[in-house]
C-alpha cells in the first residue's frame, strides 16, 4: 500500500487526497467508487471523505425513477471505502492486504440520498487488532444525518 506522502499531491489545498490518489489506494473503480476526495486524516483514528452524488450515476436511474434515492446499500459502502483509506493509510505492514468488509451493525438511514447532495462520510475507528477493525461511520448531507452504522473489517 503506498504511503501517503508518496501519493499524488490533491491539486484543491482543501484536502488530503484527490481522485488520482485515491485511485492508487482503493481497488474500486466506476461505477463502484463513492469517495471523490478525502479532506480529512487523522491516521488511525478518523478519516472524512467527500461524495458528490451525481444524476449520472447508474443507482438513481432505476432507483426509484420518478423518485431517485441512493440505495442504503450503497451509503454503507461508502462508509467501508472510506474505512479502507483510513486503515490502508495508518498502519504498516500492509502492502499486500487490503481491507474487506465483513460486518454491519446498527445501521439507521435516517434521511434520503438525492442528486445534487454532497455526502461528508465520517469515519472514527474504533480499534484496529490483528487485522480486524471495527469503526463507526455517518454520512451527513448539510446538517442532516442521513446514515450511521457500525462497520467492521478485516484484511485480506
Amino acid at each position: 500500500m503506498p504511503k501517503l506522502q508518496d501519493l499524488p499531491k490533491p491539486v484543491s489545498p482543501d484536502c488530503v487526497l484527490d481522485h488520482a490518489g485515491i485511485l492508487q489506494v482503493l481497488p474500486h473503480r466506476y461505477p463502484f467508487l463513492y469517495v471523490d476526495r478525502l479532506a480529512e486524516l487523522d491516521a488511525g483514528k478518523r478519516a472524512v471523505g467527500i461524495k458528490n452524488a451525481s444524476f449520472g450515476e447508474p443507482h438513481f436511474v432505476g432507483h426509484f425513477p420518478s423518485d431517485p434515492v441512493m440505495p442504503g446499500v450503497l451509503q454503507i459502502e461508502a462508509i467501508a471505502q472510506v474505512l479502507c483509506l483510513l486503515i490502508s493509510l495508518s498502519f504498516d505492514g500492509l502492502d499486500d492486504k487490503r481491507p474487506a468488509f465483513i460486518g454491519i451493525d446498527k445501521a439507521r438511514f435516517r434521511s434520503a440520498i438525492r442528486p445534487g447532495d454532497v455526502l461528508r462520510i465520517e469515519v472514527d475507528l474504533v480499534s484496529f487488532r490483528r487485522g480486524m477493525a471495527t469503526a463507526q461511520g455517518r454520512i451527513v448531507v448539510g446538517d442532516k444525518v442521513a446514515c450511521e452504522a457500525e462497520i467492521l473489517a478485516t484484511m485480506v
